[in-house]
């Protein structure tokens, strides 16, 4: 009987797999932190990690790797060189990059034989999951939300892939979203709640709501983020003072508070015009402007009645921190009146100024009670089950791996840790299904082909640049990824009046065929989804309803017989082929 070989707790050939195999490490945060430092003790030699953020003094009470001289430097590259100092024989690559980024292609994903991800958003996830898909190579996905956590391993044809089921809503947000780039109502409602934190409770770094002069996004080059983090840490000979000092010295003065959130730091947030050149710039709310003559066209209350409203529950907060006596704090609760009225006009005024439909009180409040805080010793738990499960796939045994659910309190058998059996892929994911198709039901006559770009293709189904070709056999292009390509196609015209560019012929070939067809394309893996979009009117009176929504979706295969069996003519479509370069 040959003796079993050991190295440390590994046996030899598994040790001797974890020095010579590349992974990819993608976020060096929460998770990502605990990961690198375990995956170095572990023995793995060959790592490469990639992180677009760059440390802010809130991270240091759960990102161990990183201490206070660290902030405004690259996550990546400060992790690599703590990490380094556990393992310095270790092999670490570290890009300050977005994985979004067109460099990190398919051929980028097949250099490792493993990727890890301890992402916090989704885009970035779902992009991750379909390279991988593309690329063959195993994921192991990982999220946390307060106490809870989850590990799962994607594997292609074998599992399902991060976008087989729905998500829940996110729940936790970058910190430069909240305080730059906010573009969901949820966005504004967490700030309006760090807001009131900021001002009558506990103040916390994680809950800054000034402009964020360090958001990754300004700039691409790692030195002049730090720079700019460390002038807006010293701002010169000026000393700066918390948010709290200085409402306190102005006595709580509702207008100057007003002004200062909602008309100069949206002022200054205009002079970082580099994240302005892809989304719809802020407009900044004076007082004596919107009180004074009102703005039309506003849903709920309207601006003036949430300028109001912010006075009076200042005042009146003002007014419960007075009686509490000298450095009392107020703690914020959806069901205290005077605090939810504080959150709702705030929230709504940074609403109406990134350009969002405003909230109800009713959804605020519902919305409000369910944001979920970062717990440093859930990252650390789920850090090590990420290990664990890479244990087992670098020694061929995934039909071994599992999905990993961390509780909040025990199960019946009193377990924390609940794993799962891993579910096959969802035969109706248009992602990872063998012969996957989605059908889009839209309005043809009003849809825009930007629209069909922006708001369908790239943010419904996530694509990063793709590429639309109408098959009338000409090749003709009307979506590219490529810049200036397609200069001469109107994208303000609708997808009805683009179809009318084919034959006669052509459209009494296909009338057989309903709707408009997308194939999308991950590269030379040949993994394809097909897209119906159908026009609405062809359906019967019960469908027409649906037409009031601007988009609708499903993942059904639409056959051509229900159309068939209405009396309204169809309306003949063309075909179009989409693709997305990876």
């Amino acid at each position: 009987m040959v003796p079993l070989q050991l190295v440390g707790s590994l046996r030899k050939e598994l040790a001797d797999s974890l020095s010579t195999c590349r992974v990819l490490v993608v976020g060096a945060g929460g998770i990502g932190c605990e990961l690198l430092k375990n995956v170095v003790l572990t023995g793995f030699k060959n790592i490469e990690v990639i992180d677009l953020d760059v440390i802010d003094v809130s991270n240091l009470n759960r990102q161990f790797l990183f201490q206070k001289k660290h902030v405004g430097k690259s996550k990546a590259q400060v992790a690599k060189e703590s990490v380094l100092q556990f393992c310095p024989t270790a092999n670490i690559t570290a890009y300050h990059d977005s994985i979004m980024n067109p460099d990190y292609n398919v051929e980028f994903f097949r250099n490792f034989m493993l990727v890890m991800n301890a992402l916090d958003n989704r885009a970035a996830r779902n992009h991750v999951n379909r390279m991988c898909l593309a690329a063959d190579i195993p994921l192991i996905e990982s999220g946390t939300a307060g106490y809870l956590g989850q590990v799962t391993v994607i594997k292609k044809g074998l599992t399902e892939c991060y976008e087989c089921q729905p998500k829940p809503t996110q729940k936790t947000f970058p910190g430069c979203t909240i305080r730059n780039t906010p573009s969901e109502p949820i966005h504004c409602i967490v700030w309006a709640k760090y807001l009131f934190n900021q001002l009558f409770g506990e103040e916390d770094a994680d809950q800054e709501v000034s402009p964020d002069t360090a958001d990754p996004e300004l700039s691409w080059n790692p030195a002049d983020t730090e720079a700019r983090a460390t002038a807006s840490d010293q701002d010169g000979d000026i000393k700066r003072v918390s948010t709290k000092d200085w409402a306190r010295s102005t006595g709580y003065d509702p207008v100057k508070l007003f002004n200062k959130l909602f008309k100069d730091d949206i002022r200054y947030l205009l002079t970082m015009d580099k994240l302005w050149k892809k989304r719809k710039a802020p407009l900044p709310l004076d007082w004596l402007e919107v009180t004074g003559t009102g703005l039309k066209d506003q849903q709920v209350l309207g601006v003036a009645g949430y300028c109001q409203l912010f006075s009076r529950s200042v005042e009146t907060l003002r007014s419960m921190l007075a009686d509490k006596g000298d450095g009392a704090e107020l703690v914020w609760d959806k069901d205290d009146p005077p605090a939810m009225d504080f959150v709702t006009a705030a929230a709504n005024l940074r609403m109406y100024i990134f350009s969002m439909n405003m909230k109800s009180r009713f959804d605020i409040k519902s919305m409000a009670g369910n944001i979920i805080p970062a717990i440093a010793t859930t990252n650390a738990v789920i850090a090590g089950l990420i290990v664990l499960e890479a244990l087992k796939i670098l020694s061929g045994d995934v039909e071994h791996c599992r999905t990993i659910f961390l509780n909040k309190q025990p199960n019946p058998r009193k377990k924390l840790l609940v794993p799962c059996a891993l579910d096959p892929p969802s035969a109706n994911c248009y992602v990872c299904a063998s012969k996957p198709e989605v059908t889009v039901k839209l309005n043809v006559h009003k849809t825009l082909v930007l629209a069909l770009q922006d708001k369908i293709l790239k943010e419904k189904f996530g694509m990063v640049a793709p590429d639309v070709q109408i098959e009338d056999g000409k090749g003709t292009i009307l979506i590219s990824s490529e810049e200036g390509e397609t200069e001469g196609m109107r994208q303000s015209q609708n997808i009805i009046r683009l179809s009318q560019r084919r034959s006669v012929e052509d459209c009494i070939l296909h009338s057989t065929v309903m709707g408009l067809h997308l194939k999308y394309l991950y590269c030379s893996n040949n993994i394809m989804t097909f897209f119906r979009i159908v026009e609405m009117h062809v359906f019967c009176k019960t469908a027409l309803v649906f037409c009031k929504t601007a988009l609708v979706f499903c993942a059904t295969r639409e056959s051509c017989g229900r159309a068939k069996q209405t009396q309204t003519m169809m309306l003949p479509l063309p075909y179009f082929t989409v693709g997305m370069r990876f």
